[in-house]
């Protein structure tokens, strides 16, 4: 492994402040800057407005990637699913979403989950360790290599492998690099983190990044809420609404979002949709409702369309903002809480030349 620092663990303007320390011009950093996320550019030799003994020294201390890419899967609706590997072997995934207009890039913040959802395939793999900044930034640079040409990240949500806010140090300076103009210049409004219901560490993030704020709610009442999301016996709901209802960045304008993966027989009942709607009740929110993505690791299946349909007509009735989530990437498993390293199927062997198509070898049909 390297014993080279990544020069992406630093925000633009700590970058600044780090060159100054150590004795090197610090207006340098606007200009390495724009040449690693403006312009993509990773190699120092080619970031020609550095002078030849700056660009030396630049690459005496710090490397420019800090993660590579590995199998790539595209799903036939246009989403790709990557596997990207660290310096020291740890496999995360990304994701990307093309939509009419936006492509949004959903990224990870650990190598597996502590959370162990019930109904996560992330949370089956258990928890490796947190990413650095460096290589959440990186999972941007990586991702936009892949997208056809003329196609470019729009939106971003922090909604892949781990639980954001048990990674702050990590989450924060790669929040700081997206948002900054001589970064990747996203506006605020474009980026969203979900939490699992870190309910102490929801007001850090939103002091120090106006981005959007999504909760995986997926119950309305602790009984529930205990088996499908563990986290909650920590912080069951009624703390987890008291912060929300105390955060003076919710309005109208700048609503809470829920995320409420529907299950069969589990959380789908007209009274279900009650009770959600009476713990959403007088606090500004949108409810994304999201059928069960289904994986080999959960018992849980989607409701059939007529469940569903009477689950968001009662929500609408109720008054709740809400909307069916339409599965993306779900024949290669990009999902929501389907990401499980799992490599691609393998294509069945050719059949031997005489063999009839759908037919096996050495078999007669009956």
């Amino acid at each position: 492994m390297s014993e080279r620092e990544n020069i992406k663990n630093y925000a633009p303007d700590a970058l600044r402040a780090r060159l100054q320390k150590d004795g090197l011009p610090g207006f340098r950093a606007a200009q390495i800057t724009r040449w690693l996320y403006a312009r993509g550019v990773e190699d120092w030799d080619a970031m020609s407005d550095l002078g030849l003994d700056l660009r030396r020294e630049l690459a005496r201390r710090f490397e420019t990637r800090a993660l590579e890419t590995g199998e790539v899967q595209r799903a036939t609706d246009g989403v790709i699913k990557t596997q990207l590997r660290a310096r020291d072997g740890a496999v995360l995934e990304s994701v990307a979403i093309p939509e009419r207009g936006r492509t949004t890039l959903c990224l990870s913040t650990q190598v597996g989950c502590p959370l162990a959802c019930s109904f996560c395939a992330t949370g089956a793999l258990g928890f490796t360790r947190n990413l650095s900044s460096a290589e959440i930034i990186d999972q941007m640079c990586r991702m936009r290599e892949l997208l056809p040409a003329g196609q470019r990240i729009t939106n971003v949500v922090f909604m892949g492998m781990g639980e954001p806010l048990l990674n702050l140090p990590g989450l924060l300076p790669a929040l700081d690099t997206l948002l900054h103009p001589q970064a990747f210049g996203l506006a605020p409004r474009r980026i969203t983190v979900s939490t699992a219901g870190v309910a102490r560490r929801i007001p850090e993030l939103l002091e120090q990044a106006p981005v959007n704020l999504a909760v995986s709610l997926h119950a309305a009442n602790d009984a529930l809420r205990d088996e499908l999301v563990p986290l909650n016996r920590r912080f069951p709901l009624a703390q987890l609404f008291a912060t929300l209802r105390a955060l003076p960045q919710l309005s109208r304008r700048h609503p809470v979002f829920f995320e409420y993966t529907l299950m069969a027989g589990v959380n789908d009942s007209v009274e279900d949709a009650r009770a959600l709607a009476r713990l959403l009740a007088g606090l500004p929110s949108k409810l994304n409702v999201i059928p069960m993505n289904e994986h080999e690791d959960a018992p849980y299946r989607a409701p059939t369309p007529q469940v569903m349909d009477r689950f968001l007509a009662e929500l609408s009735r109720a008054g709740v903002v809400c909307t069916l989530r339409r599965p993306r990437g779900a024949d290669i498993e990009a999902a929501c809480g389907q990401l499980a390293l799992r490599p691609s199927p393998s294509p069945p062997p050719p059949s031997p030349a005489g063999a009839r198509q759908g037919q096996e070898p050495g078999t007669t049909r009956r």
